[in-house]
């Protein structure tokens, strides 16, 4: 593996400048997950850096980008419906520049079916060619606007100093490792990110210090496995010692983390966040299923009963402390009796949130072999079964906070009027009457009652 620094492109700059009257406008759409958002963070960043502004509506834009997610069949049919819609716009603008990237254009079956299908896409490149983007358009305009559908390469390459567009003020995500090694059978990510590759810990802390220096309240450090950060490097430390050496840094900021694979979570890890104040009182753990012959056929390589000791660890050492989980109903060879053994467990965690997910086939991953008898219908319901206990378990999770004083990071409006709402310490949100002057800025309030899930409060400062 080598690291790089990403390098201005002043030949696409100056091509931005002499081609366009005005600075172009480029629409960037990220789906999937809060890696997916940071990546789509860096593609406005890349593209800000050769001259392009920035828009929030495709109609007004001179390059559309499409940053894909390729976990479920869902997002993937997603993206084609919404790629397919823009084609009568392209004919109302032939000069506008149409781009897919990320996850799914991993896959060359994607890139093809692009080729074949979407002949008014102009650009297609892999998840990690971010940096390359600017290179990739002056190659299209020289080559008299021909199309540039990239078929997708192995890299291995980690690219610093890739400028960024942060969306937010007070809140940023800062990704501290890429890929993943654990090929779960139901998971495409190891196939379309790649091994697992970690930043040298100076390269973080260097993009940790510019965002405390810019205000952030909240930094969550991103990772598919962050577990495993450091496997690799040379320079001696995982994950629990990179918090460590993160919370060592004076400003006033809270850190958060995901995802965290059960199999990799150290008792180190839960010390290590029981003793840093700045480090986020939850947890995301996703179990994903409570029968040991599924988490067996899933590959997570770790038991119920293992899960199960690393939660009580965490409630002895972390009083307070909540957790969340994801969790996949439906799959192959999942029995009743399985589905019951999830039921127990959730019931047995008492998780504040809950990320469920019917089983999703994935062409190229070993689930996509097995045989798979269980009925959609019955699956939808156990699905609906398992949120009607969660829902039951998350309401006496909110319930229970009631009277109590908390400090929050105010986030921005509530669904109620003149109201804002702010996330607690323990990933809880609030929700208060005060003026937009607190967003982005911790308040004090007190909890005085909860409507479903969401907690009522009165802002005492």
């Amino acid at each position: 593996m080598q690291t790089i620094h990403f390098i201005h492109n002043e030949a696409a700059a100056k091509a931005v400048a002499e081609r366009y009257e005005t600075p172009p406008l480029a629409f960037v759409h990220s789906y999937g997950c809060q890696q997916n958002v940071s990546d789509g963070e860096r593609l406005k960043g890349v593209l800000i850096d050769i001259g392009y502004g920035l828009c929030s509506r495709p109609e007004d834009a001179d390059l559309i980008l499409f940053n894909t997610c390729a976990v479920r069949e869902h997002a993937e049919q997603r993206v084609f419906g919404n790629v397919g819609a823009l084609k009568s716009l392209k004919a109302q603008k032939p000069g506008l520049i149409i781009g897919l990237c990320g996850c799914m254009v991993q896959q060359p079956q994607i890139v093809e079916k692009l080729r074949a299908s979407y002949p008014f896409v102009d650009l297609a490149f892999g998840v990690n060619a971010i940096d390359q983007l600017p290179a990739l358009l002056l190659e299209k305009w020289q080559n008299g606007g021909k199309r540039l559908l990239k078929p997708p390469k192995a890299r291995e390459d980690l690219v610093e100093k890739i400028p960024v567009h942060r969306e937010s003020a007070f809140r940023g995500w800062l990704p501290v490792m890429y890929g993943c090694d654990n090929f779960c059978t139901y998971c495409i990510v190891p196939y379309v990110r790649g091994r697992e590759r970690s930043r040298s810990p100076m390269d973080v802390l260097a993009e940790f210090r510019e965002l405390v220096a810019s205000g952030c309240k909240e930094i969550t450090l991103l990772g598919q496995n962050v577990n495993s950060y450091g496997k690799g490097l040379e320079e001696p430390i995982d994950f629990a010692g990179l918090l460590q050496l993160l919370c060592a840094e004076p400003g006033d900021y809270h850190i958060r983390f995901m995802t965290s694979h059960p199999k990799d979570a150290s008792r180190r890890l839960i010390d290590v966040i029981a003793a840093e104040p700045r480090v986020c009182r939850h947890l995301h753990l996703p179990v994903q299923c409570g029968s040991n012959r599924i988490l067996a056929r899933m590959n997570r390589r770790y038991t119920v009963e293992q899960y199960l000791e690393l939660i009580d660890y965490a409630r002895q050492k972390i009083p307070g402390i909540t957790f969340s989980s994801d969790i996949i109903v439906g799959f192959p060879g999942e029995t009743e009796e399985d589905f019951a053994q999830t039921l127990e467990l959730v019931q047995k965690v008492g998780y504040a949130q809950l990320f469920t997910f019917i089983y999703s086939r994935r062409s190229g991953t070993r689930a996509a072999e097995m045989e798979d008898i269980t009925p959609r219908r019955e699956k939808t319901e156990r699905m609906a079964r398992l949120l009607a206990l969660q829902d039951k378990i998350a309401c006496s999770i909110a319930a229970a906070h009631v009277g109590q004083a908390c400090e929050v990071l105010v986030e921005g409006f509530g669904r109620q009027e003149k109201a804002l709402c702010g996330r607690l310490d323990n990933n809880l949100v609030a929700e208060f009457a005060a003026g937009e002057e607190w967003i982005g800025r911790y308040a004090r309030v007190f909890v005085t009652g909860a409507r479903g899930t969401m907690l009522q409060a009165e802002l005492t400062r």
